[in-house]
């Protein structure tokens, strides 16, 4: 299955891509820009040239041709987007990974999109696709250091409970990582929100935080309880 990222040339687009390639996942990073996807690309491949084979550019209405599809954008430009290439993504699974937040006097504070949240605003923008929330609160540059694990929990939510248990598969293959079924796409609004909680902390106690949660035990590979 190839997974194409669009807007996939900032750091955690980037850093996404090359963990999933670690993973043996084709990857196309995607830009508005096919030159801008490039150097994204021979910039992880100088890191990893094992890679070289699995990750690959285009401009993101190539990179929509992939099987399932990572929204990589700025928040603001996540449903634009999509809607541009609304024709090439009807019936996929698309990943809202994007976080509506503004730093207003040096705290983080969470924004409300139309709809509640970037996810539900992107489902709105291409109603035939299958929008999975995921991959909030990974850091950046914890994602990009591929000899690590990354000891995280992955708070996942989607109307569609195919789409979402395809995604738990996935997260689940990387390491450190487990899949949690966060229940219904509405609950985007609270996990993206709790993004600036989680990069306050990081300003306060100068680290890099990642959500863990105890209590749950026996999850299956695909991280769904169902709901």
């Amino acid at each position: 299955m190839r997974i194409g990222i669009l807007g996939g040339t900032g750091p955690a687009g980037t850093a996404l891509a090359a963990r999933l390639a670690s993973i043996g996942y084709p990857v196309v990073i995607g830009s508005r820009s096919k030159y801008k996807a490039m150097e994204a690309r021979d910039e992880q491949i100088s890191k990893f040239p094992e890679l070289a084979d699995l990750l690959s550019y285009g401009d993101n209405a190539e990179a929509s041709g992939c099987e399932l599809i990572v929204i990589a954008t700025p928040w603001d430009s996540a449903a634009t987007t999509v809607q541009e290439n609304a024709d090439a993504l009807r019936g996929k699974v698309v990943i809202s990974m994007a976080n509506a937040l503004v730093r207003v006097a040096g705290e983080f504070q969470p924004l409300l999109p139309p709809r509640g949240s970037v996810a539900a605003h992107v489902q709105a923008a291409v109603p035939d696709c299958r929008v999975v929330a995921a991959f909030h609160h990974l850091p950046a540059k914890e994602l990009g250091h591929l000899g690590e694990p990354i000891d995280s929990d992955v708070l996942i939510c989607s109307d569609d409970a195919e789409a979402l248990a395809k995604v738990s598969e996935i997260v689940a293959k990387i390491p450190g990582c487990r899949p949690l079924d966060a229940g219904e796409l509405s609950n985007a609004t609270a996990i993206e929100a709790f993004t600036a909680v989680l990069l306050q902390l990081n300003v306060r106690y100068k680290t890099r935080v990642a959500p863990k949660l105890t209590g749950i035990r026996n999850i299956a590979a695909g991280g769904s309880t169902g709901h």
